[in-house]
């Protein structure tokens, strides 16, 4: 099955034309509500609707998979970056994020870029990531909650050898495919070497609140 890449209208990058629009300031906060997971650094964009980092059901791109197996922003940050005509913003968040800590940051968006989406890899799993995925950004200020997803990109065996992280200390990529689709995460169900007890959740694995800089 052929992966879907970053999943956007190409056409309309054709004539490389920037929309003129007046940008705007918006503070980002994201704080991770799980009991035992661990967030890798965030990479959020500011984009036009005609885009958006994956679709449910569907498969994942390379680039999300990188981010979902082994929490490397690199590539969909560059992949986003080339696509300027439909992109404000790209911001990337520095260090793992805690249980219970939150991570303040700033975003440009602009008229026609009005939307906002984040990922980031949770630790210790496979390949899963929280997200939220073209959420409108506010005239003032709005709220949200992200849940954990899984990229269908890896076997979840739950065995450390095969998850990276402080935890697990253990390989950020497999060559064996998961299910195929991204598809919300069903959790850890103690079959490796994962307590439940100390690493599964219940969705959401986050609050995100976005407010309009004056």
């Amino acid at each position: 099955m052929k992966k879907a890449v970053l999943v956007l209208l190409a056409t309309m990058m054709a004539s490389g034309t920037v929309f003129a629009a007046s940008e705007k300031t918006y503070e980002v906060t994201v704080t991770n509500t799980t009991g035992g997971q661990a967030f890798t650094p965030i990479i959020a964009a500011t984009h036009s609707s005609m885009i958006s980092f994956f679709e449910l059901g569907q498969a994942a791109s390379d680039e999300l998979e990188m981010l979902a197996e082994g929490g490397n922003t690199m590539p969909l940050a560059d992949l986003l970056n080339a696509n300027a005509p439909l992109t404000s913003d790209v911001v990337t968040t520095m260090g793992l994020l805690g249980p219970g800590e939150s991570v303040t940051f700033y975003i440009e968006g602009q008229l026609r870029h009005d939307v906002l989406s984040l990922a980031a890899m949770l630790l210790p799993t496979h390949d899963t990531f929280v997200a939220v995925n073209s959420v409108p950004l506010p005239v003032k200020q709005s709220s949200t909650y992200a849940v954990a997803y899984d990229a269908g990109t890896e076997v979840n065996d739950e065995v450390c050898a095969n998850i990276p992280g402080p935890y697990c200390m253990g390989a950020p990529y497999s060559e064996e495919g998961g299910e195929g689709f991204v598809h919300v995460s069903n959790g850890i169900h103690g079959i490796g070497d994962l307590a439940p007890e100390l690493f599964d959740w219940r969705n959401p694995v986050a609050s995100v609140s976005i407010r309009r800089m004056k």
